[in-house]
């Protein structure tokens, strides 16, 4: 064990013992000498400015009770703490390249440091964690940056939007609300001043973002979480019915295992696995459902099943 793993472990075990603590204690826990333990109470006395003591009564170390609070100085975590801290950052630049690789670049220098010194190797963190996107559409910095400003600032925000469906620009004021990472792409929830309702954006149908001085009008929690969560998929709103799909034997070795939405039913029947799933806007689902093809079959309502037929007639003129 290296010296920096053994003075955050004397640390952890100093501070929290109800009384001094035995050398048999530190030696067993560290795996160490009673010279190389007592070397690391010097450092960590004379160096850190740690107020440990001897209590020849109970013949034990501990920090002294009349002293404050203790904590080692400065940037400390153990080598778990500095490999979970790598690897969040590993996670947060796949899912958006650029977002905070600037900012951390010293940090992770210093944590590369660290670890280099308790005989870690930080660079296989990049081999060992990574995020394969699909259909992914990248939000390039330019945008994603001052969405995310206007978002965490709560600023007003300006943009220009080219609506997929009809591919028309139209001018945007909005009140940002909170970003949504969905599916490998980025999403802002905001209130649009246009349409004075809330609304989802598509960070990579958005240009020319500005952010405002205008403070932006906060939605309460509850109301976010009614248009974000209540349905399945990306497309907000309260849900207008409830699909009931059946699913094959096989089929229910996979879905069985999903989440599709947190108020979900499911359950194993006779005639397969059912599946129960609010929804407001059927186009999503749809495409999940025609992802299974023949292992599904829409129980109900009436109106999904007639869209998913519809679907598959059109699939079939095609072939």
């Amino acid at each position: 064990m290296s010296r920096f793993d053994r003075i955050y472990k004397i640390h952890d075990i100093l501070r929290n013992a109800r009384r001094p603590v035995p050398m048999r204690v530190f030696m067993e826990a560290l795996e160490a000498s009673r010279n190389t333990v007592t070397r690391d109470f010097e450092f960590l006395r004379d160096s850190l400015g740690a107020p440990i003591e001897y209590c020849r009564e109970h013949n034990g170390h501990q920090y002294a009770p009349d002293s404050p609070e203790f904590e080692l100085p400065g940037f400390w975590m153990n080598p778990a703490e500095l490999y979970a801290l790598l690897a969040c950052e590993q996670l947060l630049e796949n899912v958006q390249p650029g977002m905070i690789t600037s900012r951390l670049a010293p940090l992770k220098d210093k944590i590369r440091h660290l670890l280099g010194e308790s005989g870690h190797d930080a660079e296989r963190i990049s081999e060992r964690i990574h995020i394969q996107p699909i259909q992914s559409r990248m939000a390039a910095p330019q945008i994603f940056d001052p969405v995310a400003e206007a978002t965490l600032a709560g600023k007003r925000l300006s943009f220009s939007y080219r609506a997929r469906s009809s591919g028309d620009i139209s001018h945007r004021q909005a009140d940002p609300q909170r970003l949504l990472h969905y599916r490998s792409n980025w999403y802002l929830l905001a209130e649009c001043r246009t349409a004075d309702a809330l609304r989802l954006f598509s960070l990579d149908r958005i240009s020319e973002p500005r952010v405002e001085d205008t403070p932006s009008v906060q939605r309460v929690t509850e109301e976010l979480d009614g248009f974000a969560y209540a349905s399945f998929g990306i497309f907000g709103g309260g849900p207008k019915g409830t699909a009931h799909l059946r699913f094959s034997r096989h089929a229910a070795e996979w879905v069985a295992d999903e989440i599709w939405h947190p108020d979900q039913i499911g359950e194993h029947w006779d005639d397969g696995y059912h599946l129960k799933v609010p929804y407001s806007d059927e186009r999503e689902l749809v495409m999940e459902v025609l992802r299974y093809g023949p292992d599904v079959k829409v129980i109900g309502p009436p109106e999904l099943r007639s869209e998913i037929v519809r679907r598959i007639q059109k699939m079939a003129d095609k072939y």
